[in-house]
């Protein structure tokens, strides 16, 4: 049932928001990711759709989900780190059924936009509880493995010489603000260049999760960029009005 589920764009309206190398710029293994993604609609999932396949694997594999990782069911069935979140998302329970593959009946009884509503809660139910779980240590580790494959996305100031970003929402609120990017370089947030992954909503991470992984893991801070643009006309520096 869920595999016919739309994209997390369906419960995220869309909405606006928004120095020279490292002592020890961290050496990534490069793949680009960002760089060959394109805008065709061919397909919204990328991965397999077999029935072994986790609700939760299918899920992160859809496109414009790189930025989520992959939470361990042990986490989800922890009560306390659910706690608050059944009265935030309309059909709580059976969203949690359905991220956690359990067989529910409730298919039978509902109509089909019931069940399109569940789908949507489900996806939100995983977004609340991603935004948590990325600030435990398992979740800071496989963050960290996404950060090194640039899943996350490259600066795009110039200055800042292709430094890998982290995502961030400019508010724990859900449906206030879409995710964006930080660069640990200039400090400063972006819009990601999928669009895909600018329909995502920004709660999903949260405000902390930049920040609290770069005191985690502090060799990956990069010194701020000393170079700044600077304007010019036939040579000559521009003054401030």
């Amino acid at each position: 049932m869920y595999k016919s589920s739309p994209s997390t764009s369906a419960v995220m309206p869309s909405t606006s928001a928004g120095g020279s190398g490292a002592k020890s710029q961290p050496q990534f293994e490069t793949t680009n990711k960002e760089e060959s993604e394109t805008d065709s609609e061919e397909s919204d999932v990328s991965g397999s759709e077999g029935d072994d396949t986790s609700w939760i694997s299918w899920f992160c594999n859809l496109r414009g989900n790189e930025f989520f990782c992959e939470v361990d069911d042990e986490y989800i069935q922890d009560d306390f780190n659910l706690c608050g979140l059944s009265s935030q998302v309309p059909y709580y329970d059976y969203a949690l059924d359905l991220i956690l593959d359990v067989e529910s009946s409730h298919g039978d009884m509902f109509t089909e936009e019931q069940n399109e509503l569940v789908e949507s809660a489900a996806e939100m139910v995983y977004g609340l509880i991603h935004s948590r779980f990325i600030l435990s240590s398992k979740g800071m580790a496989a963050m960290l493995e996404k950060y090194k494959n640039y899943d996350f996305g490259r600066c795009p100031k110039v200055y800042c010489s292709g430094q890998p970003c982290l995502p961030v929402g400019q508010s724990d609120i859900p449906r206030s603000s879409t995710v964006k990017i930080y660069c640990p370089k200039c400090e400063d947030i972006y819009y990601p260049r999928s669009k895909y992954q600018g329909n995502i909503d920004g709660a999903y991470f949260g405000t902390t999760f930049p920040h609290l992984f770069l005191m985690t893991y502090g060799n990956l801070k990069p010194q701020k960029a000393t170079q700044s643009y600077v304007p010019r006309v036939f040579g000559f520096k521009l003054h401030k009005p």
